[in-house]
């Protein structure tokens, strides 16, 4: 239950008065419930004939005596005037309207809640995106976007299904059931003290196998995740598992790990589906008792009960054993919700390493170089930047060229501070990154990756991406300047046509146009290439190489490439070979060397 609790304190004071008049209009329906239980006393009297006649009325006040003085002092008045059939219509009238104003009290009560429900739950989606777009991309790089996926989905739907489905009955019942024990007090304190012992009896049974279910719904959860992200590397992974004829292999994989989730959900439901039934039995055992023990009482003239009264008594016990049963049901659903909210919470509580500092500063321009003094970089234990210099004057391009695995997209990577330098230290115009603005850092930057990320929407809305209030012209002169002008207009809808998801409507080279083109209108002065023609065939890569060419005049552009002659005309080329920089200079200079970089030249020449 403290777990509830933290989430209640943590999502629920937005909708107090929400709560407050659930809570006002969940108790008005008790009372009005127990109203119309107490009128089956005073039916069953005058059935039998044991109601004694009330002559004279007492004042009225907010006392149980008062007003149960009073009603029989009105009963014994309808009998006397018009006999005991006019007072069942009397008795009957009063119980209709109060059952009546029972009803719409407790509708209202519901109708309360519709906003806390929805309402928590949305919060609770909000919460988990932005806390997901607000994470470095390191935390990404360990854990399965399938997971993720299931977190954001199957885990919040769990929470809105178990925890919030039951938030009503935990508002609503144990409002009913201190009513109830209230008046149960004032018809027999001896028989109520009885009833109070049996029930943390039954209290700790049902407890018992509540708590067992959270174990085995955290595992159900785990495991979702992991067969979402199975799904998700299926489909990411479609055409190589066509090829290579894998189907078989991947289907046994699925298969195995979905087994162990049938597996798991079985144990799951098996003990959820026995709270019902063990709930109805222990409500049913606690009943004879009751009955046996409260029928003694009667027998024997003890503890003030009448015939008529143990009766109604038992009404009214009746009427806390169905709560009890919705209530111990919703103990099991909220240990399967907590469950899930651990999982969300795992990414909720995930620590954000590279945030501002306090008094970060603000940065609109760039206006002389960016530095690398001695940057040190590991991933975990090993170095992939071993103390890297490197100075890049405004206006500049510097390529960075190299085996993979040599740290060239690493050290591009550092600079908008997706990931943070663990020695040394990146200045820009001679402060350190860190220091400044992370989005007005990144609002310098501009970049086009070999993988153009794209999204399932229009031309224009990709192309205009982060843009504020670009107008059509805008996004028409980047497209020009990106060559892509030609290919949007020949689409059926132009600038409004959708592009497909990540894209697949488009070709390689259009999609890198695209990019290049988003990248245009953001018009930063300092751009970020990284291998932008490596996948791309040598018609589109004249295409593309022609819009990076206008996308770097007049810009500082830091260029990883694999095709050395895409960066012929660097002003600065610098070799990478296992996390360090072992030459740098021009095209012509590096020739001259006779090192490493000829050597790269000289193989894909041939």
């Amino acid at each position: 239950m403290k777990g509830l609790f933290k989430l209640l304190r943590r999502y629920i004071p937005p909708y107090k008065s929400y709560v407050i008049l659930n809570v006002v209009f969940n108790l008005l329906g008790a009372i009005f419930g127990a109203f119309s239980f107490a009128a089956i006393s005073p039916v069953l009297g005058v059935l039998f004939g044991t109601q004694k006649m009330v002559d004279q009325p007492v004042e009225w006040a907010l006392t149980l005596d008062s007003i149960k003085h009073n009603f029989f002092y009105h009963i014994s008045h309808v009998i006397e005037l018009h006999g005991k059939e006019s007072a069942l219509v009397y008795i009957g009238g009063f119980m209709v309207i109060a059952v009546l104003l029972k009803v719409g009290f407790t509708y209202l009560a519901s109708f309360m809640m519709v906003p806390i429900r929805n309402g928590v739950v949305r919060d609770i989606r909000n919460r988990i995106y932005n806390k997901i777009l607000s994470l470095p991309i390191g935390f990404f790089t360990e854990e399965r976007k399938g997971d993720i996926i299931a977190r954001m989905t199957g885990d919040v739907q769990e929470i809105e299904n178990s925890i919030m489905n039951s938030l009503e009955m935990m508002f609503k019942n144990p409002i009913l059931i201190i009513i109830s024990l209230v008046v149960m007090i004032t018809m027999s304190w001896s028989l109520t003290i009885f009833v109070f012992l049996l029930l943390p009896v039954v209290g700790y049974f049902i407890g018992k196998v509540g708590k067992s279910l959270k174990k085995p719904s955290m595992s159900g959860q785990n495991k979702m995740g992991e067969l979402l992200s199975t799904i998700e590397e299926s489909l990411s992974g479609l055409r190589i598992i066509k090829a290579f004829n894998a189907e078989k292999k991947v289907t046994e994989r699925f298969e195995g790990e979905n087994h162990e989730y049938y597996s798991i959900m079985n144990k799951l439901m098996w003990r959820r589906y026995l709270a019902h039934p063990m709930s109805e039995f222990l409500g049913t055992l606690v009943i004879v008792i009751v009955l046996w023990y409260g029928g003694r009482l009667v027998l024997h003239h003890q503890g003030g009960l009448s015939a008529q009264g143990f009766i109604t008594y038992l009404v009214f016990f009746y009427s806390i054993i169905n709560p009890a049963k919705a209530f111990s049901t919703a103990l099991y659903s909220v240990q399967k919700g907590l469950a899930s909210m651990e999982r969300v919470d795992m990414v909720l509580n995930a620590q954000n390493n590279i945030r501002n500092r306090e008094g970060a500063k603000r940065v609109s321009e760039f206006n002389d170089r960016i530095s690398y003094q001695d940057v040190t970089f590991r991933y975990n234990e090993d170095n992939v930047l071993k103390k890297v210099n490197l100075e890049i004057e405004k206006g500049k391009t510097v390529a960075l060229v190299g085996q993979s695995g040599s740290g060239k997209s690493t050290f591009v990577d550092l600079l908008p501070r997706f990931y943070d330098v663990k020695e040394g230290q990146i200045k820009v115009d001679g402060v350190d990154i860190r220091d400044l603005n992370i989005t007005d850092l990144r609002s310098l930057m501009g970049n086009v990756n070999q993988e153009p990320i794209l999204f399932n929407d229009s031309f224009f809305n990709n192309i205009a991406f982060g843009v504020e209030n670009a107008t059509e012209e805008d996004v028409m002169n980047a497209a020009k300047v990106a060559n892509a002008h030609e290919f949007i207009i020949n689409t059926p809808n132009g600038y409004q046509s959708n592009i497909g998801d990540r894209g697949g409507k488009l070709s390689g080279g259009q999609r890198q146009r695209i990019s290049i083109a988003r990248a245009v209108l953001k018009n930063p002065p300092i751009m970020i290439l990284d291998e932008a023609t490596s996948a791309l065939d040598t018609e589109s890569e004249k295409l593309v190489q022609e819009a990076l060419d206008n996308l770097m005049k007049n810009r500082t552009s830091i260029v990883v490439a694999h095709r050395l002659s895409t960066i012929k005309n660097a002003d600065l080329i610098c070799v990478f070979q296992d996390g360090e920089i072992v030459e740098r200079g021009t095209h012509d200079e590096l020739i001259a060397k006779d090192g490493i970089y000829k050597k790269l030249h000289g193989m894909q020449n041939f």
